[in-house]
Parts: C-alpha cells; structure tokens; sequence
C-alpha cells in the first residue's frame, strides 16, 4: 500500500474537544496520571476509566508514546507523550522528535486516520516554543510521508500567538519542500 497524503492542520481549540479525530494525543506524565495542562483536561474529560486503563502502561520515559481508548472523549483513542523536561532530559530535541514519531507509529499500527497533538513539553516542561514548534512540524511532515492510513494531522494550539507561530512555521517547512 502507497503512502498517502496528508493534511496537516494548525488551529486554537480545546484538545479535549475533537470529536473528528480519532486520537488526540496526551503530554503525560511518567506515570500517565491526572496532572496539569493537557493531562489534566483529558483526564476530567474521559473520566476516572482513563486513570485505571492508563495504571498498568506506566511508567513510560522521555520520548516515549502508549495508546489507550479514549473512555468519555468523543474519539476512538489517546495516545500518551511523555516529552522531554527542557534542560534536564537529554538530548531534548530527540527525544522531543522521538514523542511525535512514536505517536504516528501507533497512530499507524490502529489504522487510524486522524491525529490531534498539542505542543508537547512546553508547558510546566519548559520547552521555548519556538524550538519545539519547528521540531514537532519538521517530524511530523517527515514522518507523515511513509503513513499509509493517516489523512489529517492537527495541531491543537491554546493561544493566538502559539497558533500563528505554528502556522507560520508549517508554512515555512512547507514551502521549503
């Protein structure tokens, strides 16, 4: 089977409300637990059933992804990240880009169509996200070439400023070839 095209999309939104996607893609934590940010609306979200799926997948490491069902979401999975601490896992950048092309693996092994990301590791990780931006969209067209299922990858942004830098950035990469 050839590989096929796909879109990839930057937009503000909420990551927990993406009921076209079917998986949305998880920051976690090592321990796949409730916590902050992404991992947090997701888990209040899918409710307690996600935690209890979750328990027996952790601990996972930096740059790591697991996938499990998406319990109260409005999608079929989520898939779990566990990005790099800026300044403290190393080499952050790969481990970084290892998050997005671990996550497309799974994507691809579900035979799902549709992914949504947030920008990994630069919340309460501290990743700058200018750097991350053009890491996890260099990765990600990258590895979008060899997906024989996926058609549509969405970066879900919560900010104007982080939607306009990722959307600027894609551009560039884009036009770059």
């Amino acid at each position: 089977m050839a590989p096929t095209q796909v879109t990839i999309e930057c937009v503000k939104g909420d990551i927990a409300n993406q009921p076209d996607i079917d998986a949305v893609v998880n920051a976690a934590n090592a321990q796949l637990r409730t916590g902050g940010g992404v991992a947090g609306a997701l888990h209040r979200a899918a409710g307690p059933g996600l935690a209890e799926e979750c328990r027996p997948l952790a601990p996972i490491k930096p740059g790591q992804a697991v996938i499990s069902g998406a319990h109260n979401l409005p999608n079929r999975h989520v898939i779990h990240c566990l990005g790099p601490v800026y300044g403290v896992d190393e080499p952050s950048d790969e481990l970084l880009a290892a998050c997005y092309r671990n996550a497309l693996i799974l994507a691809e092994e579900h035979e799902l169509t549709s992914v949504a990301f947030p920008s990994l590791s630069t919340g309460a990780f501290g990743y700058p996200m200018k750097e991350a931006t053009r890491i996890a969209l260099s990765t990600v067209i990258d590895a979008s070439r060899n997906c024989q299922y996926l058609r549509l990858i969405r970066f879900v942004l919560f900010d104007d400023n982080a939607t306009d830098l990722h959307r600027q950035t894609l551009e560039d990469l884009q036009r770059q070839g």
